[in-house]
């Protein structure tokens, strides 16, 4: 497998860790996908978009239909990386030509307000202690912007530093394909921001920043498992994008609607943000009863004749 083909594979596993929060079995199985694809394509596979089809067609046509979906899978999302961090050429006619799985789409992991609770009244208590430590400090405003804002992992650990002037109720963001957004900034995430900024910092270009730039997506994502297990809450229920899940259901249990919630997770197709009302079920079946016309003319029927 030629070089680039491994860096590559390898920054897009960090990413389906990070921000999808795949887990090892997936990451592994996708390894081993790209790998066999790379290897039959003599190490080019990130140069080889017309020629994917082959692959599926000549090295993997006798295997099982869900094994085969899954690599196709595998393929797709791998050229869709390399689209949005502009690291490959187009890869639409690639995509095109690839299977799609016929599977159906897992609805998220979701933390309830409890969970949420116990997550925050430990992020406090650690920034707050009069030996709180950089870290915590930090910490705590990277919590309030996975939650309190639906952040992409890639999004938050990428923020220059000039993104939180005090004072601004919102943050512009470069997200997926370059696209930019506002996303709201919460008093909360203001303040923990204004405590962040106030400790001095080795590299002024980046808002969390690490020895070699900023800091990682891995490295974000080895931070919040390491603070679920603190607050007691099972690692392998939590990442950051569980947190960006958490602050798309409840703010779609709170009364937003749909379109707002696709506007501040930065989707390109509002398809991918209902997934979010099945998870809001419960909540949306009351209102229907409670709240369409016909619930109310039953209610005064009810009255009339009671």
């Amino acid at each position: 497998m030629a070089g680039d083909d491994a860096r590559l594979i390898e920054r897009y596993l960090e990413m389906m860790a990070a921000e999808r929060g795949a887990s090892a079995n997936t990451l592994a199985a996708y390894r081993r996908d790209l790998e066999q694809a790379s290897d039959a394509l003599g190490g080019r596979l990130c140069q080889a978009e017309d020629d994917a089809r082959a692959v599926l067609d000549h090295h993997w046509r006798t295997l099982a239909s869900s094994t085969l979906a899954r690599k196709s899978s595998a393929l797709r999302g791998f050229f869709a990386f390399l689209k949005d961090e502009g690291l490959g050429t187009s890869p639409r006619q690639a995509q095109a030509m690839l299977a799609r799985p016929k599977v159906q789409r897992p609805l998220p992991k979701i933390l309830s307000h409890d969970d949420i609770a116990k997550l925050f009244t430990l992020a406090e208590d650690r920034a707050s202690a009069p030996d709180a430590r950089p870290a915590d400090i930090r910490l705590l405003a990277l919590i309030e912007l996975l939650y309190g804002s639906g952040l992409r992992a890639s999004e938050l650990v990428s923020l220059p530093r000039g993104a939180a002037h005090a004072g601004r109720p919102l943050l512009a963001i470069t997200g997926k394909g370059g696209k930019q957004r506002l996303v709201p900034i919460s008093s909360r995430a203001r303040a923990a921001l204004a405590r962040w900024l106030d400790v001095p910092v080795a590299d002024p270009r980046w808002l969390f920043p690490s020895r070699t730039g900023h800091i990682s997506r891995i490295r974000l994502y080895q931070l919040v498992k390491e603070f679920a297990a603190g607050a007691g809450i099972d690692p392998a229920r939590v990442s950051p994008h569980v947190l960006r899940h958490a602050f798309a259901t409840h703010l779609l249990e709170g009364g937003a609607d749909l379109r707002t919630l696709q506007t501040f997770l930065g989707h390109a197709d509002i398809a991918t943000t209902q997934i979010y009302t099945h998870v809001d079920s419960r909540r949306l079946i009351e209102l229907v009863n409670s709240r369409h016309p016909l619930a109310q003319m039953n209610l005064a029927d009810t009255r009339r004749h009671g």
